[in-house]
């Protein structure tokens, strides 16, 4: 069933609830009109046991003569019978003859009360049939009448409904697969364009039906996603030709003072001078390509955590510890302002990177003193790093995250872009966030959630 065509599916559907749908109503209008019919019957006999009543109590036309006049029997269809308590016939229609219709139990209850009673064949008639028995005065008067016509009226709706329901089916059959395929037009044409789009013709989407209905929300979800992929593969691209770009610096100096060590120095310090400058290349190199790969497991959502109790001081501290010579050196004063006992879940040493990253531009593009602070805002823990400088421009600010974006002034600097994008991917690891304004960069990180006391 599965590997049918969808519309086929769907007609197979419409015509399988259509099935039901025309037996159930088949079944109900035949049970209706039996139902109806047994009660047009019943009411018919009650009228005519109270007529010909009368005319028995009255005894000047007997039930034969009736039956001769047709006014209240009907022959071939009705009859009816006077039977005396000891079962014997005082009176009936032709051709009942002598015989009781009653059997004794039966003549002996309509002694007592009126009741119907089914019958499979009368004397002159060998039909079905149905009678009412009434006690008059001391005696019981049998009304009946055939049920062939009962029979014959279901007979007929029964050739009908078999007739009309297989043409019903077929056409209302037919009806759900032009409709399903009407419907599942705006699929197809979908599907031929989505095969037609391709990564080398950006901006190409999927036709609308603009019916504002399930399919016309499915093309426009689907939109959106090949708009979200395309963007996806425009940052892999950018961040390719950027990589490139940044490592390929690098290499050419690295293999620069290789060279010259290697054909040009002349003496031992000229040499050891060659191969410090391409130790620091390498070690750039290193830091590039380290870099690269957070940046990368980041966008992957793999970057791997160790999570720990990390006290906010100790953190402050320890980064200050690792920058002290570098802040001496620049004549440059390094501060930590944390309270007592604030503290956090997170991998201790990614904290660190990231707060290690803003203070080296602090130090590189700000002025004056640094100072390291944390504090507790609405359930997180903020770790700023700020300097006295002019810090970043309120412009600049909305993509000071992005990797290698850059200020024209950094990039005389041989940096490669790659720091806040680190201390952005760090934070949001951590399930936090990393923000900006003017000299001050800080992350915010949920802070450490303390067990309840017993």
């Amino acid at each position: 069933m599965r590997r049918l065509p969808i519309r086929l599916r769907v007609a197979a559907a419409f015509a399988a609830a259509m099935t039901l749908v025309l037996a159930g109503t088949g079944l109900f209008v035949y049970a209706r009109l039996a139902d109806d019919l047994s009660r047009a019957l019943d009411q018919d006999l009650r009228l005519r046991a109270q007529d010909l009543s009368a005319l028995v109590r009255d005894g000047r036309t007997s039930l034969r003569g009736e039956a001769g006049s047709g006014r209240l029997v009907e022959r071939g269809e009705s009859f009816a019978q006077l039977v005396g308590p000891d079962g014997r016939v005082a009176d009936a229609t032709p051709p009942l003859g002598g015989r009781s219709l009653l059997t004794p139990r039966e003549l002996r209850s309509a002694l007592h009360g009126s009741r119907f009673v089914d019958v499979p064949s009368v004397p002159g008639l060998d039909e079905p049939a149905r009678l009412l028995a009434v006690p008059v005065d001391g005696r019981v008067l049998v009304v009946g009448a055939t049920r062939e016509n009962r029979a014959e009226a279901l007979r007929n709706l029964r050739t009908e409904l078999l007739v009309a329901g297989p043409l019903a089916l077929l056409v209302a059959t037919g009806l759900g697969y032009l409709l399903a395929g009407a419907g599942l037009r705006a699929v197809e044409t979908m599907r031929r364009r989505a095969a037609e789009i391709s990564a080398d013709r950006p901006g190409e989407r999927l036709p609308l039906p603009g019916t504002r209905d399930e399919l016309d929300r499915l093309g426009e979800t689907l939109n959106d996603m090949l708009a979200r992929l395309e963007a996806a593969i425009e940052r892999e691209r950018d961040f390719v030709a950027e990589a490139g770009h940044e490592l390929r610096t690098p290499l050419a100096l690295l293999r620069a003072e290789l060279d010259f060590a290697l054909h040009h120095a002349e003496s031992e310090d000229e040499l050891r001078a060659a191969l410090r400058e391409a130790s620091a290349e390498t070690d750039r190199l290193v830091q590039l390509a380290g870099d690269l790969l957070l940046i990368a497991s980041s966008d992957r959502g793999k970057l791997r955590l160790r999570q720990e109790h990390v006290s906010a001081r100790e953190l402050l501290e320890s980064v200050d510890n690792r920058f002290a010579w570098r802040a001496q050196e620049a004549g440059r004063a390094l501060e930590v302002d944390a309270p007592v006992g604030l503290g956090l879940t997170g991998d201790r040493l990614r904290l660190e990177q990231a707060l290690g990253n803003l203070v080296e531009n602090a130090l590189r593009h700000g002025a004056g003193a640094v100072r390291l602070q944390a504090r507790s805002v609405d359930g997180r823990v903020e770790l700023h790093v700020r300097d006295e400088g002019a810090g970043l421009p309120p412009e600049f600010v909305p993509r000071a995250f992005q990797r290698f974006s850059r200020l024209d002034e950094s990039r005389t600097s041989g940096g490669a872009g790659l720091g806040l994008a680190v201390v952005d991917a760090i934070a949001d690891a951590h399930g936090g966030s990393a923000s900006a304004a003017g000299a001050d960069v800080w992350i915010s990180v949920p802070a450490e959630r303390r067990a309840p006391a017993p």
